[in-house]
């Protein structure tokens, strides 16, 4: 599963437990009628792509669906869900053409219409 959006927000990296469990959280605003804003949670190692993102940036998420029960002290049994990535990309095109030349109009080619019979099929095959 995928989802899209605007990085509205990026979170430190936490570390729990004595295991060094890693958790970064990041919120994309989707943009449609209704806009959604969805938290995302990358573990472990995961957690260093979002180095390279910022605030306001449009990106695409590829996400697993997590659930999981738990039974409280009570003897009471909760179900808690998380959305969970494991890839990020950027939407904004990779490289700018700024710096590029100026590719020159159509109309600055001449045409070649000046071809004889001979010429116009050299191919060896």
């Amino acid at each position: 599963m995928e989802v899209e959006g605007k990085i509205k927000l990026i979170g430190e990296t936490q570390t729990f437990g004595n295991n060094g469990f890693r958790k970064r959280e990041v919120v994309v605003t989707t943009e449609e009628q209704y806009p959604q804003h969805i938290m995302v949670e990358f573990v472990q190692d995961k957690t260093e792509l979002l180095n390279n993102f910022t605030v306001g940036q449009p990106v695409k998420i590829s996400i697993n669906l997590r659930g999981r029960e738990w039974t409280n002290p009570q003897g009471e049994v909760k179900y808690f869900n998380s959305i969970q990535g494991w890839r990020i990309e950027s939407l904004q095109p990779a490289e700018s053409t700024e710096g590029m030349p100026p590719v020159p109009a159509a109309e600055a080619f001449e045409p070649v219409d000046n071809l004889n019979e001979e010429d116009h099929d050299d191919l060896p095959f």
